[in-house]
């Protein structure tokens, strides 16, 4: 494998792959659908934004599919999820209907946030996603924030909050663990780590790139997961997650590559022919697929018949958006204060700042004799 990436693929694949009970084939079987349905789902996505129907960025989870379902299995409908802009997988894995994820992208009034965040900053207090964020790291303060009120009102909800490998760099980062454990705040932080903070390799940008280590700083319980498998992702999040609800932040670190670049229109150009064909081969769905397979859980027809529905979902999805209207710009203000506030500015690109003061009647001209 490729120097760069070689020592944190390493890294991940010396954890143990997590047992299968083939007693438990409808829970497999469950999990597969989900990340088929999330890699379709991803994948028209990223047609919509060739045929110029997503504005703005737009970041895949396309090879992330076992880390987003394993993580969100772990959680109780109660439980807050906080995630930087690679979040498309987490808001479907969390209940919202495909369709209003996809209307969202299309920055349509039928949207998850009403066409309001488009593909970063979607946002469902109903489900308990609090976002969405396109500055790397904004998160990080606000979930610790809520993992705060939630002790305070001795709540027993707890708080994921989700990020890449680049943002353990950032301030925020350590700000936020060091509070949580000096606090014993209920949040578990998750970095998900595709080996590239954009197109910058872990290893160029962190002294320490085993990131879960950074938590013994803060004396802060910590793992790192093949974050390829689902099962032993969804295991170690139970164990993070039982943590936080029992008082214990924890940091737990997931190594999973992703297929593409870092948004759609990122041609990753910086990954050798060898290192892109070593992450198609270590495809999380295809390999989880070869382990239902022999367990007798999964056939070729079952495979063709989940498959199909993932691309009838997302097809769905796909045309309930397009069908969907466009916010009203009178609207456009309508959320931008989550109460009302007192002569907050509702002013148009174009528009004056105040209003054009009314001309003074002009006196009649005297008549002047020829």
């Amino acid at each position: 494998m490729p120097p760069t990436t070689a020592r944190t693929a390493k890294a991940a694949t010396t954890a143990k792959t997590a047992a299968i009970d083939p007693s438990t084939g409808a829970d497999l079987l469950d999990l597969y659908r989900r990340m088929v349905g999330i890699r379709r789902f991803e994948e028209r996505a990223a047609r919509a934004y060739t045929e110029a129907k997503v504005g703005g960025y737009c970041h895949l989870n396309l090879g992330e599919e076992a880390t987003v379902v394993g993580l969100m299995s772990a959680l109780r409908a109660e439980d807050y999820v906080f995630t930087n802009y690679r979040e498309h997988g987490y808001a479907l894995s969390r209940g919202i209907p495909p369709e209003r994820v996809m209307a969202e992208l299309y920055g349509r009034s039928d949207g998850v946030s009403k066409g309001w965040g488009g593909s970063m900053h979607m946002f469902d207090v109903e489900s308990r996603f609090m976002g969405g964020y396109g500055i790397v790291g904004g998160q990080i303060p606000l979930a610790t924030g809520a993992a705060l009120a939630v002790d305070y009102r001795g709540g027993d909800e707890v708080v994921v909050c989700l990020m890449g490998d680049g943002t353990t760099n950032i301030g925020a980062f350590h700000e936020s663990l060091n509070i949580a454990a000096l606090w014993g705040l209920p949040i578990v932080y998750v970095v998900v780590n595709n080996g590239l903070g954009m197109g910058t390799t872990v290893e160029m940008s962190s002294a320490e790139p085993e990131l879960h280590r950074r938590a013994a700083s803060y004396r802060m319980p910590a793992a790192r997961v093949d974050g390829n498998d689902p099962l032993a992702v969804r295991e170690a999040a139970r164990t993070a997650v039982e943590s936080a609800r029992s008082g214990r932040p924890y940091l737990l670190e997931t190594v999973s590559g992703r297929l593409k670049g870092h948004s759609v229109v990122d041609p990753a150009r910086y990954r050798s022919r060898e290192e892109a064909a070593a992450l198609r081969d270590a495809d999380p769905i295809a390999a989880f697929a070869v382990r239902l397979h022999d367990l007798g859980v999964l056939t070729d027809a079952l495979t063709a018949e989940i498959d199909e529905q993932g691309l009838v979902s997302a097809s769905r999805a796909a045309e309930f958006a397009d069908a969907s209207p466009h916010p009203d710009v009178s609207t456009l203000f309508d959320h931008t204060y989550a109460t009302p506030v007192a002569n907050d500015s509702r002013r148009l690109p174009g528009q004056a700042l105040f209003p054009a003061a009314p001309r003074p009647a002009t006196a009649a001209r005297a008549e002047v004799p020829a």
